[in-house]
């Protein structure tokens, strides 16, 4: 008590400091994260599925119809997604992360801002490319194409192809 004591002479009485510090207090315990939308040019949630478990994800849902997102306490946030990685498969007080279907046909990224510390623009290029991976190879199969060897190189894909005649 002698703290507060020395701050309110700074800034009035003791009770209206002990106030001030009580809410403020509260509101941190209860602060939950802002999540952001982030347009990516994703468009078929089936490879982007694949892409997120080439990068560890192994139970990531897929949804007909957007179903809402989940916050590190359990709350339930008016954001929604048809492509979620729940919180548990995320980290540690973590969040749901989301892909939401805009209405253009692309999957926009909703990631919370505590969540971007480790999910941010790096990875989201990762998830893009393995997404580009995954569409590339399932076109060319379509096209009789198949894989003869694939290694990665700074960062890049390099593929070997055959075709059938």
């Amino acid at each position: 008590m002698p703290r507060i004591a020395n701050l309110a002479v700074i800034f009035g009485t003791a009770r209206i400091l002990q106030c001030h510090i009580v809410a403020y207090t509260w509101r941190a315990r209860n602060q939950v994260s802002h999540y952001t939308k982030i347009k990516t040019s994703i468009s078929d949630a089936a490879f982007l599925v694949k892409a997120l478990n080439d990068l560890g994800f192994a139970h990531v849902d897929r949804h007909e119809t957007a179903q809402n997102l989940y916050g590190y306490q359990n709350d339930r946030r008016t954001q929604t997604a048809e492509v979620i990685i729940r919180k548990q498969y995320v980290g540690a007080a973590s969040n749901d992360i989301g892909f939401s279907r805009e209405a253009d046909g692309s999957l926009s990224a909703i990631i919370s801002e505590f969540d971007q510390l480790k999910y941010g623009a790096a990875w989201l290029n990762q998830v893009t490319q393995r997404y580009a991976y995954h569409a590339v190879i399932n076109k060319l199969a379509e096209q009789g194409f198949s894989i003869e060897s694939e290694h990665a190189e700074k960062g890049q894909i390099k593929i070997s192809l055959s075709r059938m005649s």
